[in-house]
């Protein structure tokens, strides 16, 4: 009798990956110049989907009650916080094998990052700007929702194309032509460094074509990897962008990259405008989070449309009201439909918003969104070179204090030219230890940009203040 032959777990779950993202890049192709109307009978049965799985999960088996909670009452379930989940993980999760503890043992290890966890999920954290870092898990179908939607809508547009031909176009954008360079916060078990390096390693054409390089690391040595990798396509944050920007114009970064792609931070229109300028290149912005990766991408007429039959997005006052179109909201409610490992549901995401309520000249249906995000100023401090200045990136300021000291409530302060201070609701010894542990840090951080020694002086026992998105004003001058 021949012996059955076995197929390796790693084989089988990347068949059903390309398998689960051919899927959904066509329905993705096929809802992108759809109607109103068909958009939404698509969000409304996912939606209906998503609460019958939810209600096998405590957290929202309470909110939902015992009877039949209708898609179209869905503003009668109280909202959650992402306090509230973490602190009822495993109530949280759908699969009983998904534990915390273990879960923070994996993303402790930055090694591990965009290694499959238990040979099927896809694990990362958040940066913890609302004063506590989150872990969020996605399955094969979910990320293949993500990929399908960062592919088909968010880049191809400067490309163009419309239907079935969409489709052949967004594969050639996910890297059959493109060099594309990744300048995050890598180190660490985040959204856009693992979804990107997870991407290299199923791809290997994909892989030789694409790198991420660290922000972390001095201005020099990323501006001299970058000259060696000559990317076509850069994707960063704006604030990163900018500082490139005086590398290109200074003659020191010598790249022609055909488009950069910033997020992550608000992008103002003077911003914008040098960016393209000195780059001589197309900007293109988009909006995401640790909670749902690509939940809006900009058009070719500058928009940003919400992914809405993918993603429920409900502006909302400080009473966590609804608020019409047209109305800066004081946060904003997610529904993810994609994710049925991991439910999130009137999840308060914090940003503010508006739903402008006009349709868009690109033609799409998608709604069409302003974000007020993040906004954080670059430092300027003296240089080791005399006369010369230092930036010192909001990102990575706060990255060094929060991977290498484990503080995540905090506002750093310019205070005079080479001076630095450190605000944390601490107090007593646990503050002392912490200020301790951040001025080493920093100081350590700003002579490797070349910066002149820095001061780092601490005061505890302050409430971080909150900018207008809802979150902590991290960076300020």
């Amino acid at each position: 009798m021949q012996a059955r032959r076995v197929v390796p777990r790693p084989l089988m779950n990347a068949v059903f990956d390309a398998l689960s993202l051919q899927a959904a890049m066509l329905d993705v192709v096929a809802a992108s110049h759809a109607t109103p109307r068909l958009i939404g009978e698509r969000q409304q049965q996912r939606l209906v989907r998503l609460l019958e799985a939810a209600r096998a999960v405590p957290v929202y088996r309470e909110r939902l009650g015992n009877g039949r909670l209708r898609s179209s009452d869905l503003s009668r379930m109280a909202p959650v916080t992402k306090r509230e989940l973490m602190d009822r993980f495993d109530e949280w999760v759908a699969q009983p094998e998904l534990k915390l503890d273990e879960l923070r043992d994996f993303v402790s290890d930055p090694a591990r990052a965009a290694e499959p966890y238990l040979d099927r999920y896809v694990v990362w954290e958040s940066s913890g700007t609302s004063g506590q870092p989150g872990i969020f898990v996605q399955d094969a179908h979910a990320m293949a929702v993500y990929d399908a939607l960062e592919a088909v809508r968010h880049r191809l547009p400067a490309r163009g194309g419309r239907g079935l031909f969409a489709a052949f176009a967004a594969f050639d954008v996910m890297g059959a032509s493109d060099r594309t360079a990744l300048v995050t916060a890598t180190g660490g078990h985040f959204a856009s460094v693992v979804s990107f390096e997870r991407l290299r390693r199923i791809n290997p054409w994909l892989g030789a074509a694409s790198r991420s390089f660290s922000l972390l690391q001095p201005v020099d040595e990323l501006v001299a990897a970058l000259n060696d990798f000559q990317p076509s396509v850069l994707a960063t944050y704006p604030t990163a962008a900018a500082l490139l920007a005086d590398e290109a114009e200074a003659g020191r970064l010598r790249i022609s990259p055909r488009c950069v792609v910033t997020g992550g931070e608000t992008l103002g229109k003077a911003v914008r405008q040098r960016i393209a300028q000195v780059a001589g290149c197309q900007v293109r912005n988009s909006y995401g989070a640790s909670e749902f990766l690509p939940l809006a991408w900009e058009c070719a007429h500058g928009h940003l449309h919400v992914n809405e039959d993918w993603a429920l997005l409900e502006p909302v006052d400080e009473k966590l009201r609804p608020l019409p179109a047209g109305v800066r909201s004081h946060s904003v409610l997610l529904t993810n439909l994609a994710n049925l490992v991991q439910p999130l549901i009137r999840y308060d995401l914090g940003d503010q918003v508006t739903f402008t309520g006009q349709r868009c000249a690109c033609g799409s249906a998608l709604p069409v969104i302003e974000v007020e995000g993040r906004s954080d100023d670059v430092m300027q401090v003296p240089s080791q070179r005399k006369g010369q200045k230092v930036s010192l990136l909001p990102l990575a300021l706060c990255t060094v204090v929060e991977e290498e000291c484990g503080l995540f409530d905090f506002q750093l302060q310019q205070q005079g030219p080479s001076t630095l201070v450190l605000r944390i609701p601490l107090r007593g010894e646990a503050a002392e230890a912490a200020i301790g542990r951040c001025r080493d840090a920093l100081q350590h951080y700003a002579l490797l940009q070349g910066a002149e020694p820095i001061r780092v002086l601490g005061e505890p026992g302050c409430d971080v203040p909150r900018g207008r998105s809802g979150k902590a004003c991290r960076v300020a001058l």
